[in-house]
């Protein structure tokens, strides 16, 4: 019940029964059992859908450990926790700590899956989203260039998607004076933006002030 209080968006609910099946577990199958650390996860998650980012990050924590000690640094799970555990540190402004994590989750998504699995591709955008916010453009720069060619190979010039990491690429020429680039890809982005979402989308609205 509580998977489809989450896919409804009904976060509270699904946090109180992914808390009572934490719980529960503990009682019955210690803290180091699969499931236990599975359900202390989907807690997690059901914080960071509400935004609740140290209570989310406090169990991450614990998570991965565990799933060090269980399964190894290269397990998928393993990966994913670090990936999640990275995204409540990007949450709360913390770069230097998701960079550290994002940098691992990146290596390991290339030699697991490959550079041209979608979860790699994702792991170098939000790597290279890292590197933005901390105005490192150039590294940022260099990893959307390789996100926008793969996601237009994998999934289409007009998948949003790739929309959203064109933008990204133009702000980073943007934030290095590299006005013609910034403006040829922004105009892209604008147009794109219309025809596939609208022009009242709230990402349509940002790429237009930013053009």
């Amino acid at each position: 019940i509580a998977k489809v209080y989450t896919d409804q968006g009904q976060w509270k609910e699904a946090e109180e029964l992914f808390a009572l099946v934490a719980e529960k577990r503990k009682k019955v199958l210690g803290n180091d059992y699969p499931q236990t650390i599975t359900a202390i996860a989907d807690l997690a998650s059901a914080y960071r859908n509400q935004g609740r980012w140290k209570e989310a990050e406090a169990l991450l924590v614990v998570v991965l450990e565990k799933r060090k000690q269980l399964s190894g640094d290269d397990h998928p799970d393993t990966i994913t926790e670090m990936a999640n555990l990275a995204y409540t540190y990007w949450n709360q402004g913390r770069w230097n700590e998701a960079e550290a994590l994002e940098v691992v989750v990146l290596e390991k998504r290339m030699q697991l899956l490959g550079d041209d699995h979608p979860d790699t591709i994702t792991a170098m955008g939000n790597l290279a989203s890292t590197y933005m916010n901390q105005g490192w453009w150039k590294e940022a720069e260099g990893l959307f260039v390789v996100v926008v060619e793969k996601r237009n190979q994998l999934l289409g010039d007009n998948h949003p998607n790739t929309i959203k990491a064109m933008g990204n690429l133009a702000s980073t020429y943007w934030n290095q004076g590299w006005w013609k680039e910034a403006e040829a890809l922004q105009v892209v982005v604008v147009e794109k933006s219309k025809q596939v979402l609208g022009d009242d989308h709230p990402n349509t609205i940002p790429a237009m002030a930013n053009l």
